[in-house]
């Protein structure tokens, strides 16, 4: 329910009919800004763009539309002008009929559901050789979180990863565990079943450099040795004999992956991210390979004097591409165009795709696309390359060969003892039992870091800070949630059963409800903003300005001390309304609000 864009079509309306009758001129658009905060108003007209075909003085032509709309807008109360900008402040009485309008509304703000185009959104699409990583974590929370904005703007929505469970990287987990394990299990280790795996990824990286090292020593050339090292070659070998099903590597390999699959459920489940379908890189690799002959037949591809087929995408900025190689197998992008038409033959009501993967894939994804339309998918038009950049803790960058890597388990544990640690010193939970401190630290501290996480931009690298996150002040995951809380805690002393279902539209409105009234009008059209360019921060940005512009209503006027009973009736039911807002907006970004902190 979009009040606000209401009420701006019927402006602008209003703004061209105001100029037809005075100054006989059509209008071809009307421009429109918020009202700063340091002139009175709602909604400015901005007069300057008009001068193009409205000749004169620009405020004396503002005063002149002014009038105008004050007297055939009874939306309109009054209006002053600045210089070229027209402020209109708007009735008290639009305010309480949008704020009746929305009162009882559940999830205000959200569209009704599978209204419009399914889309697929990809995220996570880890490998099998290693744990859940904090990049991985940006990842999931940028993918989760679009797929949940998209679903409240209307569309039906499929969450999926593809789980690249196959190559050399698992068969070197593989063959260090053979090689060094002694049989050892996640049940004889006591570790994390994927910790086990990744520290076996380790442990090959350990001995192949050690190998490198000997063979430098013996004479080899460092680029020769790094190729000829023995546990590479065994890993190689591996890889090949799991392509040709051989069934003691095949039997490895599903244990292995299996213990990863059972870590990453469990990383998954801490992260609050789910899944509606998966794929595995085993089943769709070869996928891919019959849609490039199909195209080579119709001149989108082209074949080299080797063999090898290409697309020149040299026409489009871009360069030559290899889709396969002269044996004819492969490539990844050869895997991507195959598992894109398989994901619409699977869901064929899918009509667009999000690919939730960091800014170095970039350029594999322009190309993935321009290919697709090239093959002739209608759908290809609506594909959209989530890219994000790197999180950087204040350590440093991280390796996963070296074990220097972030794990993202352990980086949720930091983030609840971090919240514990802070909480404590800020004394606020006397009276919480162990179980409910314990399950508010996980609420304030998951928060944290989700929405720290969120509120950046996805294009901009994050430098991530953990004991910044947990503050309980400033643009923060836990200050909004204190304010929440801080709502919750007023409903608790209110009577809400004595609160009538809708408020006397000749209330007067205090400055400050309007404020918060104009704030509330803005989460649709956010929701349809954030959707539209797949950026969480949006909403975490805007739920933020809500929690403040709350904040400053809270500290200058009264609510529960309000002796009015109308006008603390609805200061209530309008911190009610607020509390709800908050809550759907963190909900969009995977993140829990307490009823007390």
């Amino acid at each position: 329910m979009a009040f606000a864009m209401e009420l701006q079509h019927i402006l602008e309306q209003k703004v061209k009919e105001a100029v037809q009758t005075i100054f006989e001129v059509d209008l071809p658009s009307v421009e429109f800004q918020p009202t700063r905060k340091d002139f009175e108003g709602d909604i400015t007209v901005v007069v300057f763009p008009m001068l193009r075909w409205v000749k004169g003085n620009p405020v004396q032509i503002g005063t002149q539309i002014g009038e105008y709309l004050q007297e055939n807008v009874p939306e309109i109360s009054k209006f002053n002008v600045v210089k070229g900008f027209l402020n209109l402040a708007v009735a008290d009485g639009f305010y309480l009929n949008f704020f009746n309008t929305i009162l009882n509304m559940e999830h205000f703000g959200y569209q009704s559901p599978n209204t419009k185009d399914a889309i697929m959104v990809e995220y996570s699409s880890p490998n099998t050789n290693k744990p859940l990583h904090l990049g991985h974590i940006r990842n999931n929370l940028l993918g989760y979180s679009v797929a949940e904005i998209l679903k409240a703007a209307g569309h039906k929505v499929y969450k999926t990863q593809i789980i690249n469970d196959r190559g050399i990287h698992i068969c070197k987990s593989m063959l260090a565990w053979q090689r060094f394990g002694n049989g050892e299990t996640p049940e004889s280790s006591g570790l994390k079943s994927d910790h086990l795996v990744g520290k076996y990824y380790v442990e090959f990286d350990k001995a192949y450099k050690a190998e490198i090292t000997q063979l430098v020593s013996e004479g080899k050339e460092k680029a020769i040795a790094e190729k000829e090292a023995p546990i590479l070659v065994n890993a190689q070998e591996m890889l090949r004999r799991w392509e040709s099903g051989d069934d003691e590597v095949v039997t490895l390999w599903k244990k292995m992956n299996g213990w990863v699959y059972e870590g990453f459920d469990i990383t998954y489940k801490n992260l609050g991210v789910d899944f509606d379908t998966l794929y595995y890189e085993s089943d769709t690799y070869l996928l891919g390979r019959d849609v490039v002959k199909a195209g080579l037949e119709k001149g989108v591809f082209f074949k080299k004097e080797d063999g090898s087929v290409w697309i020149d995408l040299t026409d489009e900025g871009l360069d030559e591409k290899i889709v396969l190689r002269s044996d004819g197998t492969a490539v990844y992008m050869t895997q991507d165009i195959g598992t894109a038409i398989q994901r619409v033959t699977d869901f064929p009501d899918i009509n667009g795709m999000v690919y939730t993967v960091g800014n170095e894939q970039d350029y594999h994804f322009k190309v993935l696309f321009l290919i697709l339309r090239k093959l002739g998918f209608s759908w290809a038009e609506k594909l959209y390359h989530l890219s994000y950049g790197m999180v950087d803790l204040p350590s440093g960058k991280m390796k996963s060969r070296e074990g220097t890597v972030v794990d993202a388990d352990d980086l949720i544990q930091n983030m609840e003892d971090t919240a514990a640690e802070i909480s404590q010193e800020l004394g606020k939970l006397d009276g919480y039992s162990d179980d409910e401190k314990k399950k508010l630290y996980r609420t304030i501290g998951l928060g944290a870091l989700k929405y720290y996480i969120l509120k950046v931009d996805p294009k901009k690298r994050i430098l991530f800070n953990p004991e910044e996150s947990v503050d309980f002040q400033g643009n923060t995951g836990p200050f909004i949630q204190y304010t929440y809380a801080r709502i919750q805690s007023i409903l608790r002393k209110a009577n809400l059963s004595e609160i009538p279902s809708a408020l006397d539209p000749k209330l007067d409105v205090h400055p400050k409800e309007k404020e918060l009234l104009k704030q509330l009008q803005l989460f649709p059209g956010k929701v349809q903003e954030a959707a539209d360019n797949y950026s969480p921060a949006l909403i975490a940005n805007y739920t933020y300005d809500l929690v403040k512009e709350f904040n400053s209503f809270y500290q200058q006027v009264s609510i529960l001390g309000e002796t009015d009973k109308a006008k603390r009736q609805f200061r209530i039911l309008l911190s009610k309304k607020v509390g709800e807002v908050i809550r759907d907006a963190f909900r969009l970004l995977g993140v829990d609000v307490p009823q007390r902190m």
